[in-house]
């Protein structure tokens, strides 16, 4: 009996020991780090100019995530030499530089979203920290949303927003080559508050900061700014912008061997390239160029001239692009395989869509075709009327116009040397087999605008990869299209203000605006057999992202503030009462 009771004893004990070890787990971190202290005096006035470091204590352990790309310092300190934690979590930030401070300076120290605890990765948001050289802290802001005129949906997930919005003070000369006097990154919902600042007048400028050198590169990244200087007296709020793509400076890219003899392209869309040939055996050249186009064709017969035949020469041009001119060199060596060819160009490949050309591609600009020789048949058969022309708006197109009948099969043949270059034909003889489509296997679409433009503009359908479809170059009020494939299509317009028939970007360096861009708020469904009608105010301010936004009020209605609006007056509300505090915390979301 005993022995029984031991053994029971025994079993208890060991089941009670094993439950002891068991994991019983806790609540989940979900709290950002908290600010407790600084090196800096609590007042964060009156700080020496010598001083070489910035401490910040949490009161738990972080970490620092692109800290390179989220610490922005205002006015901009340049000798960085130091930043912890790298590594190894600390309880710190230590800020270490070689310059000495301004007088009479607020700095702003904006940490962005760097700063996480180290254990579950909580963000402490848009933390600053400043503190004046002064007797006191500025206390000035501007804010306001930015918004970009061209991007058809909101970066999302890892394509993270890297706008900025950047103060250059007004002097005899600005160097926009420098990083803005203050400067600070635009939030995932479009909105920006520049704190901290001093009175005075200041050039603004909004800019995706792609490279994260916090200045802006021409050509490389969109731009927005206003032409007047604003001046700060007192804070600002609801200063707008939207940006555009950039123009790229002008200048001189390369050059290369391409079918039919060189390519010489150039950054910044010149109007205007004039190419010489300075090759002795290379006299007998034609060059062609669009205007507003990057690329230069320079054509010639390399077996006639005897050019790069057996060996690779250098051959030598010089260009006179309006800017600069100069000689440049390329090494040539003629490639027999490339030669004059002609191939089929519609969209649907065998499948022509009704009431259309039929389209042939060249891989040669072309000069003069011989349709006299060509064949159509229809069904095999029957000899069919056509004429043929070269594309009005394309050199390198040819268009086949015919009574095409819906469901019906062509065959068009193309002898061989009836389609011309300047120093080439094409080297053999091509048959298009293609068929018409049936008209009930397409739908129609017809948009109303109000307050339309008053110069021509590009009216594009663009498909789910933001390739443009289809695309009028038109004027008016009422865009149709009678053939459209069923799909859902996003609707862009691209104005031509200037009506030189090439959208233009922004240029910054000339003040110059980019011409006016709108995109429809939903997008366009199109089915077979349904006739679509949409109305387009393009004072509406609703986006694909945000199809609940502000819609133009009808005329003496009551307007009442917008969302946007109402948003931009909360925040600002928020950060002025926290601007009280000693940690000086400006959550902006």
């Amino acid at each position: 009996m005993k022995r029984l009771l031991l053994l029971f004893v025994i079993c208890i004990l060991a089941f009670s020991c094993a439950r002891v070890g068991s994991p019983v787990g806790g609540p989940k971190d979900s709290l950002a780090p908290k600010f407790l202290s600084s090196n800096i005096d609590t007042t964060r006035v009156n700080v020496k100019r010598d001083i070489r470091e910035l401490r910040l204590d949490f009161d738990e352990y972080i970490s620092l995530k692109d800290i390179n790309k989220n610490l922005i310092i205002s006015p901009p300190i340049k000798n960085i030499k130091r930043i912890l934690p790298s590594n190894i979590a600390n309880k710190f930030i230590l800020i270490q530089w070689e310059d000495t401070l301004q007088a009479n300076t607020t700095y702003n120290f904006n940490f962005g979203n760097a700063i996480t605890d180290n254990n579950e990765g909580n963000i402490l948001r848009y933390f600053n920290f400043a503190f004046s050289t002064g007797e006191k802290l500025d206390d000035l802001y501007v804010s306001g949303e930015i918004s970009d005129a061209t991007t058809i949906k909101k970066k999302t997930g890892t394509n993270e927003n890297k706008q900025v919005v950047g103060l250059y003070q007004v002097k005899d000369t600005i160097n926009y080559k420098q990083k803005p006097y203050y400067i600070t990154k635009v939030d995932d919902d479009g909105y920006y508050e520049l704190n901290y600042l001093s009175p005075g007048k200041y050039k603004i400028i909004a800019f995706d900061d792609e490279n994260g050198n916090s200045v802006y590169d021409p050509g490389k990244e969109k731009i927005g700014f206003q032409k007047d200087p604003i001046d700060i007296e007192k804070s600002i709020s609801g200063l707008n912008l939207k940006i555009y793509p950039s123009r790229k400076p002008l200048k001189y890219q390369e050059m290369k061997e391409v079918p039919g003899g060189i390519l010489m392209t150039f950054e910044g869309n010149p109007d205007e390239v004039k190419v010489l040939s300075v090759n002795e055996k290379l006299q007998d050249i034609r060059v062609t160029h669009r205007p507003k186009s990057d690329s230069v064709r320079i054509w010639f017969d390399a077996e006639k001239s005897g050019v790069g035949q057996t060996v690779t020469e250098n051959l030598k041009f010089s260009y006179d692009n309006g800017v600069k001119q100069d000689t440049v060199s390329v090494f040539y060596k003629y490639n027999k395989k490339n030669v004059m060819d002609v191939e089929n160009d519609n969209p649907g490949g065998g499948s022509l869509a009704p009431n259309s050309d039929f389209k042939i591609r060249s891989t040669y600009i072309i000069d003069k075709i011989n349709p006299e020789k060509w064949v159509l048949k229809s069904d095999s058969l029957t000899t069919q009327e056509f004429t043929a022309e070269i594309s009005p708006t394309n050199p390198y197109q040819i268009l086949v116009h015919s009574d095409f009948v819906s469901g019906k099969k062509y065959q068009l043949t193309i002898p061989k040397e009836t389609v011309s270059s300047f120093y080439a034909k094409n080297f053999q003889s091509k048959r298009f087999d293609f068929e018409v489509d049936k008209v009930e296997n397409f739908g129609k679409l017809e948009f109303i605008l109000t307050n339309a433009p008053t110069t021509n503009y590009w009216f594009q359908l663009l498909d789910a990869s933001e390739k443009v479809v289809y695309s009028k170059y038109t004027k008016g009020d009422k865009i149709k299209f009678d053939i459209l494939k069923p799909e859902e299509y996003i609707v862009r317009i691209l104005v031509d203000n200037n009506e030189n028939k090439y959208w233009d970007e922004a240029d910054f360096t000339t003040e110059t605006f980019a011409e006016d861009s709108y995109i429809y708020y939903k997008k366009a469904i199109i089915r077979a057999l349904w006739d679509t009608r949409e109305e387009w105010d393009l004072k509406d301010t609703r986006t694909l992202d945000n199809p609940k936004g502000t819609v133009p009020a009808p005329a003496q209605a009551p307007i009442l503030p917008s969302e946007e609006i109402q948003k931009e007056t909360v925040k600002k509300e928020v950060n002025k009462e926290l601007k009280s505090d000693n940690a000086v915390l400006t959550p902006v979301k």
